[in-house]
């Protein structure tokens, strides 16, 4: 049992599940990138050939302690504790790192808006997710 003062509201519980279906795709994305099948791989594109193949340790990596961390902020949103904050830091930090290599690093894929979409709005959800459990943990929802 949760000894938080506050008790949430129905909108809480509604961004804490959807956080967490979100950060569960994550670690479904990473899965199928660190997995990917030699067969499944021949049918991309070069250019996504080529940086399946190249991308640095470090970059999956960041990516891997991304979604774990943020999947596991959610957890601990879920049960009420003020350490998913820590966690959703921890993700925030990879997700950053990740976007860097992708934005700046990276020469095997043309960055279009397109293909930026993604890792923007993975970006925001990360800062939100950060700002909301902050906001929990003052208003006494977390402990």
């Amino acid at each position: 049992m949760s000894n938080s003062s506050t008790k949430p509201t129905a909108i809480f519980w509604i961004i804490s599940v959807i956080a967490l279906l979100w950060n569960i795709m994550g670690v479904i994305a990473y899965l199928g990138q660190a997995y990917i099948t030699p067969e499944a791989l021949a049918l991309l594109p070069e250019a996504e050939q080529a940086w399946y193949t190249n991308v640095p340790a470090w970059v999956t990596a960041a990516f891997a302690i991304a979604v774990f961390a943020g999947t596991l902020g959610c957890i601990a949103l879920l049960l009420r504790k003020k350490w998913a904050s820590i966690l959703f830091v921890v993700s925030l930090i990879c997700v950053l790192a990740q976007s860097m290599y992708t934005f700046l690093i990276q020469t095997f894929i043309e960055i279009t808006v397109e293909k930026a979409l993604m890792p923007i709005s993975i970006i925001i959800i990360a800062l939100f997710l950060v700002w909301y459990a902050n906001q929990s943990t003052k208003k006494g929802i977390l402990s």
